[in-house]
């Protein structure tokens, strides 16, 4: 079997860069060490090898349909949702009263990675359900929780999150779906959901869609909104099911992913459809925030696992494909020797370090949100608030980096295997394909950097921001403590006085109100920031790595850490300099993109 990941880079990234053992130092936490968190990553790839990885490329030649009504999936699929729901992995993280096993969110993410990289089209089913029942967990009430988790956990029903309306796209204020109240307790939903990931299959035999609606007389806008459990069979008191009137009526076959099914929804078109309300009146965007949230941080993961199998299918196929020879010392080839192995040719060893650099810097900074995550939510001090505060800066670029910088790095591993990348016969141009969805899932990249710039820098007064750089400034103080990473340290810390001289420029126009004009190149803030991030990871993995090697008791062998060092070495050179061409984009006078809404003579 081609190796998709690598479980020593997982491990490094956990125990030696991260510190996922100091989670267990909390009470929540005190059942688990670290031969279980080992034990759980094995299962997990032991499941991978076994139900994930063999039916990646089937799963896209036999894609999900629609036809006489009924939404055609992977017979694998039901399988992997009883065996989900049997073994745990539904509810890994959610408390032991409902049904959890209160595993921390950081191992459980980690677990993630593992089937993701084996089959990017499976693990979206699991998580939209496990995410679907957390949230019912947190804010619904008793009898939803009592009525509702139960068979989702136990993987007989699917969860997912309606949000997207045809007429409305990301613009949430301009939902129209409709809630009206009934003297019986629940509302009568009416209106349309599209794209709904995993909203219909055959792999459970219910759906729980999370829907947001607009109750009549409601508040304008976001402000006015609020979230329904809307099941696709409504149980009734006596146990039995009865069809509620939300149904699937159409697919959307897609460019990738094809084995995840993605469906138009339509409610109550031919009879009463009953939604239940989740917590407070026109509070149901806070709510679904949580969900949304986590859902972020799993594309950022898809995405980052997609280009890791991308990374080692490319590795793999570089180091058996023989072409070329190489060059004399007089400039010229010697026919007559044996072809060389392209691994060993310069540029392919750019592009697989391209793809190295941004799949390991990637899942690093993945790992360190998860970390913060469960740190916000066992830690009572101000270490546990710090977390969150750092979460909620981090989570755009969390999602945008990997989506956008994947799809690079897997673009770069299908040129090293030329001709045969662009081939059916290959998965590289699968990969491709596949991550090319996660800059638009769950929030496109443009609105990551409107979120990034809009809200998170100017977070409680600049608050996130100063920790953020806090941190950083840690690991270039370490990194100046080592001769041979001290270069390294004070080009991150020019680079973090690039990002404030940005700043420095854009802040007055938000000011003065200016906010168009604050924003309109946010997505090049987000790349500068990301690129910036991502080197300060890097620098981590660095630092961790010497350490290593200055010891005889180390984990993994010489050239492991060795790797990372020079990977980091690799990234300072060739992607960090990109920022100072941002630089340079965001304080150029020049408003180039900003006109009225009727003028499209440039165009």
């Amino acid at each position: 079997m081609a190796r998709y990941f690598c479980m020593d880079t997982l491990r490094y990234l956990l125990f030696e860069v991260h510190g996922a053992t100091d989670l267990l130092d909390y009470e929540r936490f005190e059942a688990y060490d670290r031969e279980s968190f080992e034990l759980l990553l094995e299962s997990a790839k032991a499941w991978a090898d076994q139900d994930f990885y063999p039916y990646y490329r089937e799963m896209d030649e036999k894609p999900v349909y629609f036809k006489d009504g009924i939404t055609y999936s992977h017979p694998i699929l039901r399988k992997i949702m009883k065996d989900a729901g049997e073994n745990g992995w539904l509810c890994p993280y959610f408390d032991y009263e409902d049904g959890g096993s209160q595993m921390p969110y950081t191992i459980a993410n980690a677990a993630n990675h593992i089937v993701e990289s084996a089959n990017n089209n499976i693990p979206g089913y699991v998580n939209l359900t496990s995410g679907a029942a957390h949230l019912i967990a947190n804010f619904g009430s008793e009898e939803l929780k009592k009525k509702f988790i139960p068979p989702m956990a136990a993987g007989r029903w699917g969860g997912t999150m309606a949000l997207t309306e045809p007429q409305a796209g990301s613009s949430l204020s301009d939902i129209v779906t409709s809630a009206s109240p009934t003297t019986e307790g629940h509302y009568l939903i009416r209106g349309q959901k599209i794209f709904i990931s995993g909203g219909d299959h055959q792999a459970t035999d219910n759906f729980v869609h999370l829907t947001l609606a607009r109750i009549e007389g409601a508040p304008a806008g976001t402000r006015g909104i609020s979230l329904f459990v809307v099941p696709k069979l409504r149980p009734e008191e006596d146990g039995t099911l009865t069809h509620n009137h939300v149904v699937a009526v159409a697919d959307f076959q897609k460019l990738g992913q094809r084995g995840y099914s993605t469906v138009h929804l339509v409610y109550g078109e031919h009879g009463d459809c009953h939604g239940y309300l989740v917590g407070e009146l026109h509070q149901g965007l806070k709510y679904m925030f949580q969900m949304m949230n986590g859902a972020r941080i799993d594309v950022g993961m898809t995405a980052a696992s997609t280009a890791t199998a991308a990374y080692y299918a490319s590795l793999q196929y570089a180091r058996e494909r023989p072409q070329g020879r190489k060059l004399t010392g007089s400039g010229t080839k010697n026919v007559s020797e044996s072809q060389s192995l392209i691994i060993g040719h310069p540029d392919v060893r750019r592009m697989l370090l391209l793809q190295k650099a941004v799949v390991e810097g990637s899942l690093s900074l993945l790992v360190e949100c998860s970390k913060y995550a469960d740190l916000a939510h066992v830690d009572t001090t101000e270490v546990g608030r710090n977390s969150q505060l750092l979460l909620e800066f981090l989570t755009p670029v969390a999602k945008t980096y990997p989506a956008e910088m994947g799809r690079v790095a897997i673009n770069n591993g299908l040129q090293v295997l030329g001709g045969y990348g662009y081939c059916m016969d290959f998965p590289l141009q699968q990969y491709l394909r596949d991550i090319r969805i996660m800059s638009i899932y769950e929030g496109t990249t443009g609105i990551q950097s409107l979120d990034l710039l809009g809200r998170k820098v100017p977070l409680e007064n600049g608050k996130a921001m100063s920790l953020l750089t806090a941190r950083i400034s840690e690991v270039i103080k370490a990194a100046s403590d080592d001769p041979q990473l001290k270069p390294y340290g004070e080009q991150l810390a020019k680079k973090m006085e690039e990002i404030q001289k940005a700043l420095g420029y854009l802040m007055p126009y938000a000011m003065k109100g200016e906010y168009e004009t604050y924003l309109a190149d946010a997505t090049v803030f987000m790349e500068m920031a990301s690129n910036i991030i991502i080197g300060w990871q890097w620098l981590k993995m660095a630092v961790a790595a010497s350490r290593q090697l200055q010891i005889d008791s180390r984990t993994f062998e010489k050239a492991f850490y060795e790797s990372k060092i020079h990977t980091m070495k690799f990234y300072f050179k060739y992607e960090l300099p990109k920022t100072r061409a941002c630089l340079e984009t965001l304080t150029h006078p020049d408003k180039l993109t900003l006109t009225s809404d009727t003028d499209d003579s440039i165009f």
